[in-house]
């Protein structure tokens, strides 16, 4: 359930982490097929609080809202690192987790989280910056610095910015299914995917590159990852020497062949996991990998988990096995 939403504010709240937050919840977006949530603004310090960008917000929503939100988000803000928090605010976010709901964090509003004692014996993450900080002030909890978001259950734990709109898509994608997540992606023009850390449960992307010089070539490696392909096959599509086409498209996509094309493999592997009903071994077959224990393989590789797992996300438990 993840129907009404509440951002829990600060003082000296960081403006871009509570937009993203608006962005995601708050906005009403019912005329093209999106869930609209019952959103709210809550402050913890007053009805006039401060940004750390020189301007301040108001809002009449006090911690009594708090009460009825099935998920509550801490934006980052200054100094949350030392500070010291509101017991009344640390208590609603006790409250809020021992009835059932969820909080999650953006950036350093994991201190927050920490402060009530909601990170102890749980994994979770906030800005590389300050993560042996985090960990430091809360032993008890069990930091990854190098992911991008941190999904314990109730807790949600996200990285520095940006990876709050990667652990909100996260959410929505789990509440309401893969559909409305890539719809809400593209409708905020970000990325559907970025690489790194977490596993993110987002559409794969379509190929990019800055110059044309292997443009064509990455469309075609797109449309047919459930082909054998080699360095020198490629470079002759792209009628280029192997050398050459290496190092061009190094230059042009930051990676190297074999790894876009594994990327890619796996990207086309999660999307039918969640929406078709194909067994692991087909599925196996169309991405390129051959087999469901090569897929498998790569899947744990790169996602900490197996496709059995991931499907089961999305599908439920009685969704098709097929393979482990």
């Amino acid at each position: 359930m993840l129907k009404n939403v509440a951002v829990l504010l600060l003082d000296e709240v960081h403006p871009f982490e509570l937009g993203v937050l608006c962005e995601v919840f708050g906005l009403d977006r019912s005329d093209q097929g999106l869930p609209v949530h019952d959103f709210a603004v809550v402050s913890a310090e007053g009805p006039v609080l401060r940004t750390h960008a020189g301007f301040t917000i108001s809002t009449p929503h006090g911690l009594d809202r708090l009460d009825e939100a099935d998920l509550i988000a801490v934006p980052a803000g200054s100094n949350f690192r030392d500070r010291e928090y509101p017991e009344e605010v640390l208590d609603a976010l006790r409250r809020a987790v021992d009835r059932g709901a969820r909080v999650m964090s953006v950036c350093s509003g994991a201190y927050v989280l920490g402060a009530a004692g909601l990170l102890d014996g749980r994994r979770c993450t906030t800005h590389w910056r300050h993560a042996a900080a985090l960990a430091r002030r809360f032993p008890r909890a069990v930091v990854q610095p190098d992911v991008l978001y941190v999904d314990e259950g109730q807790v949600i734990t996200s990285a520095g910015t940006a990876a709050g709109i990667d652990a909100c898509l996260h959410l929505v994608r789990q509440a309401y299914g893969p559909d409305a997540a890539n719809a809400l992606a593209r409708r905020m023009v970000v990325p559907p995917h970025r690489d790194g850390g977490q596993a993110q449960y987002i559409e794969r992307p379509l190929p990019r590159t800055s110059c044309d010089t292997v443009g064509e070539t990455l469309v075609w490696m797109e449309r047919h990852l459930d082909q054998e392909m080699t360095v020198e096959q490629l470079a002759a599509q792209a009628h280029m020497s192997p050398r050459t086409f290496a190092r061009r498209f190094q230059q042009e996509t930051g990676t190297t062949p074999y790894r876009w094309l594994l990327r890619q493999r796996v990207l086309l592997a999660q999307h039918l996991l969640e929406t078709s009903d194909e067994t692991v071994d087909t599925i196996a077959g169309r991405t390129g990998f051959g087999t469901a224990a090569a897929l498998r393989h790569q899947f744990v590789r790169s996602l900490d988990t197996t496709p059995n797992a991931y499907r089961r996300t999305f599908r439920g438990p009685n969704a098709i096995a097929g393979a482990a």
